[in-house]
Parts: structure tokens; C-alpha cells; sequence
């Protein structure tokens, strides 16, 4: 058993999620890093206290999968980060109710079985814990010409639970945060047109991969923080610009 702490991610095999991986374990942790296909990815160092667990987590058997790795091989579960999800944007009235499904499966349900089990093992520990999830600020600010309505409807909700859980396991030192990025420079956006991505925030810039993730370590090891939603975005939860 290990006395380092453990920490479980969400979405990892590339973008914000394959850049919490690497650095976590350089902070020390054992990470066990899910995603559909995440034992293909080469670029960790299978060394390292890391476990591949391959899986769509919008099926409570991942969950569960990820979540008995972390005791079998590393004895507790500390920390989590819901990072997985999936985004798409259309006029509202052509949203389907299978897209609706698809973004909810994800973005909640997904939410929903991971977190149940780490916040379970985190009460049989009883030395706390933290939770932090990836949102983003087009929840409660929308930008003209983004149409994101239904999706929305995940990502909002996701916000609103974390502020929720945070209330209902501040005595047990769960703490229970998010982060709301913007535009990042990952994958999602690769064949978007850069200069028209600068324009979606009043800074006029694109965050990297490793600004999200800074702020997803500060949230994980920040004692005192719970129930907050921190803004990545370049200024774009602000308002008009």
C-alpha cells in the first residue's frame, strides 16, 4: 500500500486530461487516468505510479473499474478530477434528444458514478478529500453566435451539484470544486481558425493546456477552497467586450 496520495482523471488520454497525468505524478501522486481507449497512448511513462484504465464513463462499469484499481493497486482514493466530456454546438432547434443523451451519458451521468464511488472511499478513509470538475464559462456566459444550449444543460449542471456536494461534505473535509475554462489550445479545437478563437475572450488570447491544469492542482491542494467555480477564460465570464 502506498501512503502517497491517489488521484483519479477523467478524459485523459490527450488535451487538459493527458497534461493533469504528467502532472500529477511529477507532484508526487499515483494516478489512475481513464479514457475510451487510454492504454493506446504512448506518451506516459508506464513506469511511473500510473494505471491505464480503458472505458466509457458514461458506463457505471468503468467506474467501477477505475475506482478498484486505485485500492488494489494503490490503497485510496484522494482525489478526483472529472475531466472527461464531450461538447457540441448547434442551433438549438436541431439538437436531437439522442445529442442530448449522448452530452448527458458523458458530461453527468459519468459525473454521477465516478464521483459516488471516490466520495464512498473517501468517508471509509475519513481523511477528506478532494473533488474538481471541468466545466465551462459559457454556462452562465453565453457568447452570441456560440450556440451550446443543450449542452449547456450538462455543463450548468455540473456547476450547480458541485456547489451542492461541497455544502453536503464540508464537515467530512470533502472539498468539492470546479474549473471553467474558456477557448484552450487542445485537440477540440485544432481545426478551428486561431483568429477567430481570440476573439471569444476580452483578452484576445487562447489559454494552454498547462493554465487548466495549474488550476485544477491549485483546487485539489487548496484546504480552504470548496463550492467554487474558477474562471480560465481570458476574461470571458466578465460580460460584453
Amino acid at each position: 500500500m502506498s501512503s502517497q496520495k491517489t488521484i483519479l482523471i477523467t478524459g485523459a488520454s490527450q488535451g487538459i486530461g493527458a497534461g493533469m497525468v504528467r502532472t500529477f505524478l511529477e507532484r508526487g501522486y499515483n494516478v489512475v487516468a481513464t479514457s475510451r481507449r487510454i492504454s493506446e497512448t504512448s506518451g506516459f511513462d508506464r513506469s511511473s505510479p500510473v494505471a491505464l484504465v480503458d472505458g466509457d464513463i458514461g458506463d457505471p462499469n468503468t467506474a467501477e473499474k477505475v475506482a478498484g484499481v486505485a485500492i488494489d493497486k494503490f490503497g485510496s482514493i484522494d482525489a478526483l478530477v472529472n475531466n472527461a466530456g464531450i461538447f457540441l454546438t448547434k442551433p438549438f432547434l436541431e439538437y436531437t434528444i439522442d445529442d442530448f443523451r449522448r452530452l448527458s451519458s458523458t458530461n453527468v451521468e459519468g459525473f454521477i458514478h465516478l464521483t459516488q464511488l471516490a466520495v464512498r472511499q473517501m468517508l471509509r478513509q475519513r481523511t477528506g478529500g478532494s473533488i474538481v470538475s471541468i466545466t465551462t464559462s459559457l454556462t452562465d456566459h453565453p457568447i452570441a453566435g456560440v450556440t451550446a444550449s443543450v449542452a449547456m444543460i450538462t455543463k450548468g449542471g455540473i456547476n450547480a451539484i458541485t456547489k451542492n456536494l461541497a455544502m453536503e461534505f464540508a464537515k467530512d473535509n470533502i472539498r468539492v470544486n470546479a474549473v471553467a475554462p474558456g477557448i484552450v489550445d487542445t485537440p477540440l479545437h485544432e481545426n478551428d481558425p486561431k483568429d477567430f478563437l481570440k476573439t471569444l475572450s476580452p483578452m484576445g488570447t487562447i489559454s494552454g493546456v498547462q493554465e487548466i491544469v495549474n488550476a485544477v492542482v491549485y483546487l485539489t491542494e487548496a484546504a480552504g477552497i470548496t463550492g467554487e467555480v474558477l474562471h480560465v477564460d481570458n476574461g470571458a465570464h466578465l460580460g460584453k467586450w
